[in-house]
């Protein structure tokens, strides 16, 4: 069950006219630079899980459609998809207050892929490039995500994602699980010209957050800019343009402080 709490944080207000009457008036313009937008005019709102009676119950809705063969399966997929939010990547969101998850990873690469589609080293159909960054990382839901400087995690990764491919994928009717799991298929061996934009645009998004957050996840974790430049190398192969911008956040970073050149 989700609760809604919501945190009062009153503003003094000149004298004369109500500060309901001004509440009102301003919530009728657009934000025109009034400092008291950053407070969500005033109030913010917090979610959080309950602990309380009612615990969550996933299977609930599945058993609602039991019989109904047109949609089971794939409302099954749907519900599961849920649980990519709960996996957490080593990469923090802009703000550095939390850690990014993955289902907002996949929606972010595939906005990407529309707005940066003019970039890549070949012509390539946005919406495909899109449809690939969004299926791409669904294994994760099984898998967990594997950091990208992780030897130890990258030599099981391979392992690891066709078992939960086969498991997730499987749970749609066989035409659709066979589509999207060529999808899968298509990005992890990165053979057409799409392929390769989205590998490109999957690599550039974490440097993009993590030079946005003063390199929060590499001081964490230690990583070198030696390393930054093997690993995210083959951006160049889906987009020289690309691979040229994240070589300039490279080089920046390690200006600010924020990644050494190397381990020493």
């Amino acid at each position: 069950m989700l609760e809604r709490v919501e945190l009062d944080v009153r503003v003094t207000e000149p004298r004369g006219e109500s500060g309901r009457q001004r509440r009102l008036a301003r919530a009728a313009r657009a934000d025109d630079g009034d400092p008291r937008s950053e407070l969500h005019r005033a109030t913010c709102t917090l979610s959080r899980v309950s602990t309380g009676s009612w615990p969550s119950d996933p299977g609930a809705t599945l058993a609602a459609l039991a019989g109904d063969e047109q949609l089971g399966d794939r409302i099954r997929f749907v519900v599961e998809l849920d649980r990519l939010k709960q996996v957490l990547r080593r990469t923090v969101v802009t703000d550095s207050t939390r850690r990014e998850n993955t289902a907002e990873h996949s929606w972010h690469v595939a906005m990407m892929a529309l707005v940066l589609a003019d970039t890549a080293d070949e012509p390539v159909e946005p919406m495909r490039v899109a449809r690939l960054l969004l299926v791409h990382d669904i294994v994760e839901i099984d898998a967990g995500d594997t950091f990208v400087y992780d030897s130890g995690g990258q030599e099981t990764k391979a392992a690891r994602e066709r078992a939960a491919a086969e498991r997730l994928f499987g749970l749609l009717p066989d035409d659709q699980g066979d589509e999207l799991r060529a999808c899968w298929v298509e990005f992890e061996d990165g053979t057409t010209a799409e392929a390769r934009f989205a590998r490109a645009l999957d690599r550039l998004q974490p440097m993009l957050l993590n030079h946005a957050s003063a390199g929060q996840a590499w001081r964490e974790h230690g990583i070198t800019a030696d390393q930054v430049r093997a690993v995210n190398a083959a951006i160049e192969d889906g987009s020289p343009a690309l691979w040229k911008l994240a070589q300039r956040l490279i080089d920046d970073a390690v200006a600010r402080g924020w990644l050494p050149e190397t381990g020493r």
